[in-house]
C-alpha cells in the first residue's frame, strides 16, 4: 500500500472549462464582454471570414445580437424577404422557428398556411440553426 495524501474533494479546485482558456487575440474587442468564450470566438471568426466572402446567411453567429444563431433567429431581424429567409412567399408572412435544445433539431413553418416552404433559404436556414446548436452544446 503506498500513502497518497488527497485533498478533501471540497477544496479541490474544479477545472477550468475549455470555453474558459482562449487567448483574448482570438476574440474582437466587441466580444470581449461575451460570457461565452466560445460564442466570443465563434463571432469573431465569422466576422472575420465575413471579410473574406464568407455569406451572411451561412452563420452559425448573430453579429447583430452577439448570439449563437438558435437563440435570437426567432427575431424579426432575422427575416429577409429578399432572399426568403424565414419567409413565405406564398402568405406574405414571417416563418415561426421552433428550436428543439434537447433532440438539437429545428422546425420552421408558416404561421399562417402550416407549411414549411421548400426553399434554398428555408433549408440553409436550418442547417445554420443546427449547426449553431452543436456549437453551443459541444457536439
Amino acid at each position: 500500500m503506498t500513502s497518497q495524501s488527497f485533498a478533501p474533494a471540497s477544496t479541490i479546485a474544479p477545472m477550468p472549462r475549455r470555453d474558459r482558456l482562449v487567448p483574448a487575440d482570438l476574440v474582437a474587442a466587441r466580444y470581449a464582454d461575451v460570457a461565452d468564450r466560445r460564442l466570443a470566438v465563434t463571432l469573431t471568426a465569422e466576422d472575420r471570414s465575413e471579410e473574406d466572402g464568407l455569406n451572411p446567411l451561412e452563420r452559425i453567429t448573430c453579429r447583430t445580437h452577439r448570439r449563437w444563431l438558435h437563440d435570437c433567429v426567432a427575431s424579426p431581424l432575422h427575416v429577409v424577404v429578399v432572399t426568403g429567409t424565414r419567409w413565405c412567399r406564398s402568405c406574405e408572412r414571417a416563418l415561426t422557428v421552433a428550436i428543439d435544445h434537447v433532440a438539437g433539431d429545428v422546425a420552421v413553418s408558416c404561421p399562417s398556411c402550416g407549411e414549411t416552404p421548400a426553399t434554398a433559404a428555408t433549408r440553409q436556414l436550418v442547417r445554420a440553426c443546427r449547426a449553431s446548436l452543436a456549437a453551443a452544446h459541444d457536439r
